[in-house]
């Protein structure tokens, strides 16, 4: 649902703020911004627009507004994995499993040189938090748009857990 139309003359640019998954609580700020939508949501994104003219506050967006074989980008968050080290997070080899190795199986090796320069690179890949980022997949294709359902099949990977929320977006070619 439609929940604000951003003006150039008002807001500085066109975008149209789109509501989304009905929401328990809000705070005043909230609530009282989303009173004219006619619903509280708990999601609120903003898309940039060609043509002000085709939305108004209210107005319920459904997936028809995608065409079979359309091509689109799909932004969603990837999968957490907490933290990972280098084998899964960097793809590194580890080291041999024999000839007398006894811990350094999965671990990355050298990090870097000695005395000079004395530190580790910045950006050197090491074991950390892998996962929870935001993933544009860029090329995919609508397969069909159900608007009974309101889904919109997609032909190819989609970042992120299954019934995770993601942000459908026309590409410009």
């Amino acid at each position: 649902t439609v929940t604000q139309v951003k003006t150039r003359a008002r807001d500085g640019y066109e975008a149209v703020q789109v509501g989304f998954l009905p929401a328990r609580k809000l705070n005043q700020a909230e609530s009282g911004h989303q009173t004219r939508s006619g619903g509280k949501f708990s999601h609120l994104q903003e898309f940039v627009v060609d043509d002000l003219a085709e939305f108004e506050v209210g107005q319920e967006l459904k997936a028809d507004i995608f065409e079979v074989g359309e091509s689109i980008k799909v932004v969603g968050v990837s999968k957490g994995r907490g933290f990972a080290g280098v084998v899964r997070r960097w793809n590194f080899r580890g080291g041999p499993k024999t000839h007398g190795q006894s811990d350094r199986h999965r671990s990355p090796g050298s990090i870097g040189a000695g005395t000079s320069p004395g530190r580790v690179w910045p950006g050197t890949k090491m074991g950390g938090h892998y996962g929870v980022d935001r993933k544009t997949i860029r090329g995919l294709r609508v397969v069909a748009a159900d608007v009974e359902k309101n889904v919109v099949l997609v032909r190819g990977a989609i970042p992120g857990a299954k019934n995770g929320i993601v942000r459908i977006e026309k590409q410009k070619i």
